[in-house]
């Protein structure tokens, strides 16, 4: 097993902090990979930590971790609601996959209650704020323990 977890965020997680606080909180995408870096060296695992607002940059990294990585965190952001092609590159990583939103998507705006993403994920988590991530990588590690 390759014990290297990826985390990947979507548009605007650069934002973090800054944008709509009152939604996504006043933590920025360091304090979330900060937080990412110590649950997975606590569980033994090492982490790639990834933000793009460029779907195709994402993919990228989607289909590095086949080679790279035994289990993906991603928090597609709006691309949850629109890309199929997010869907489709996940669909060829063969490892466990862990959606995260940092808020409920399910009291928002109606069009982002759908996400295409979460018919390939293992889990999806939403609205626990940035302790999803924490949450999303101590399921994957349960998971990836359990297959060894």
């Amino acid at each position: 097993m390759i014990d290297m977890i990826y985390v990947l965020n979507g548009p605007n997680l650069n934002l973090m902090g800054l944008r709509e606080p009152e939604i996504y909180g006043r933590e920025t995408l360091a304090d979330i990979e900060a937080l990412c870096r110590f649950t997975t060296e606590k569980a033994g695992f090492s982490l790639r930590f990834f933000q793009s607002n460029i779907e195709g940059v994402l993919i990228d990294w989607i289909q590095d971790a086949r080679q790279e990585a035994s289990a993906v965190v991603i928090n597609p952001a709006a691309y949850s609601h629109t890309s199929i092609a997010i869907l489709d590159a996940l669909k060829s990583f063969n490892g466990p996959v862990a959606e995260v939103h940092i808020s409920n998507i399910h009291r928002r705006e109606s069009f982002r209650h759908h996400s295409y993403i979460s018919s390939r994920t293992d889990c999806t988590i939403v609205g626990c704020g940035i302790l999803g991530y924490q949450f999303a990588i101590e399921f994957l590690v349960s998971k990836l323990k359990k297959i060894e």
